[in-house]
């Protein structure tokens, strides 16, 4: 297939593009730009006039609940809901039902994934067998069955000598680490910011310090033993306050924020709002506004979806019972447009947090348009809006706190290696 994506704006980060150009697809790859390729015919032609062309982008934490949970999403509706929102790389979390620490289960959602043809997904493997946090898993074997990093997903991991000889262990054989910052113990039993909406609802609470303290010895670790460090949604002011003082240092630490904390804060969890139920919590005003200052400096690298689809009798529930989390795919590029807007920052700046910067993270080869690479592109209309209801998401789950808002910046098509895997032609 020859494609032609003809007199849209591409932006591409990476290579610091922001012009209007068609782009040459051919074999899978992007042929060229701006002038049309010696002996060039295009097979099919997009009109991508006052449309946005850019990377695919790349998502550092979506659930995709298969194996085990597939009564809260099947790997085909959450793939659907990836390239519906431009998604063409995807992390999954390890905590599945087997959890992915074999090589066996990590190689069977690799090939479940590629035989849907859509989005490329990288499992995250389980660092800790079964994320007990006791025992270490066979990272080499995960890593040749095709797992890019290990993590405990939200799976505590208290045993600090454990936490330790895993990092011994990753640094060794140059293996990332992803961790997400909380203290279990401080944090048991939690289910929103220790702060004055908790009070006013009579919520248990979970305070800043099982953040910090849990940051505290994870970026000791690191500096001890050297070990590649991917922090993962990062949620308070000291949060971003350590991780700005130990890359300083120049650890080589990343981390990354969920886009819903870019936007919201324990208020919006108004009269007991399940959907913003969410894991690390919805914390005050200053902490989201320091998670966006830190985006801007450079402090977090990227945003995530931080995709976590619900069964609806699961938030049909009281606050606290409710289980936490929310789907996040189909909004991750209107919540990333969102923000650049509300901060008067050029695109350039804003789509590289969820294209060039994850991709980084990630260590793949994704998230940018240069010539010669993999034609994962996603293709928008930023100024269309669209109305956040159910039948407006393709994701099995439909938790979030958006429901009912309109978001602006709709996707209309997504390719992956070269071939068109979303076409929404619809207006909302």
């Amino acid at each position: 297939m020859k494609l032609c994506i003809k007199g849209g704006r591409v932006i591409d980060p990476k290579n610091q593009i922001d012009a209007i150009m068609d782009v040459f697809i051919a074999a899978g790859k992007i042929i060229g730009m701006g002038v049309v390729p010696i002996g060039f015919h295009a097979n099919r032609e997009i009109n991508a006039k006052d449309l946005t062309v850019c990377p695919g982008l790349v998502d550092l934490s979506a659930r995709l609940r298969e194996p085990g949970f597939e009564y809260k999403a099947t790997l085909e509706s959450e793939m659907e809901a990836a390239v519906a929102g431009g998604v063409t790389s995807l992390a999954c979390s390890p905590d599945t039902d087997p959890v992915l620490d074999e090589p066996g289960l990590v190689e069977m959602l690799k090939h479940r994934a590629k035989s849907l043809n859509q989005a490329h997904v990288y499992p995250i493997g389980a660092l800790t067998k079964g994320l007990e946090g006791e025992r270490l898993t066979e990272m080499a074997e995960l890593r040749d069955a095709g797992c890019i990093a290990f993590g405990q997903s939200d799976m505590p991991l208290s045993n600090t000598r454990v936490m330790m000889h895993a990092m011994q262990y990753a640094s060794t054989f140059g293996f990332a680490v992803w961790l997400r910052p909380q203290d279990a113990n401080l944090a048991n039993g939690g289910v929103a910011h220790d702060g004055e909406v908790a009070t006013r609802l009579g919520l248990p609470s979970v305070s800043v310090c099982a953040e910090t303290v849990a940051l505290s010895n994870i970026i000791l670790m690191a500096k001890e033993t050297g070990a590649r460090v991917h922090l993962c949604r990062i949620s308070s002011a000291e949060g971003v306050s350590m991780v700005r003082a130990a890359r300083q240092q120049g650890l080589p630490i990343t981390c990354d924020v969920a886009a819903n904390h870019m936007h919201l804060s324990e208020m919006d969890i108004g009269f007991f709002d399940s959907n913003c139920h969410l894991v690390p919590p919805l914390r005050g005003l200053s902490d989201r506004d320091a998670l966006r200052a830190g985006l801007l400096d450079g402090t977090i690298d990227a945003v995530c979806s931080d995709h976590t689809p619900v069964d609806e009798d699961a938030k049909l529930v009281p606050f606290g019972e409710a289980e936490a989390g929310a789907t996040g795919l189909e909004l991750l590029l209107p919540l990333i447009l969102k923000w650049a807007l509300e901060v008067n920052i050029p695109l350039t700046i804003a789509l590289a947090k969820i294209t060039t910067a994850p991709a980084r993270i990630l260590g793949v080869d994704a998230g940018h348009l240069s010539l010669g690479a993999a034609a994962d592109l996603c293709i928008f209309d930023p100024d269309q809006y669209w109305k956040v209801e159910p039948n407006a998401l393709k994701s099995q789950g439909k938790n979030t706190p958006f429901l009912g808002m309109e978001l602006q910046g709709r996707v209309k098509y997504t390719l992956v290696n070269g071939n068109i895997v979303h076409e929404d032609l619809k207006s909302f």
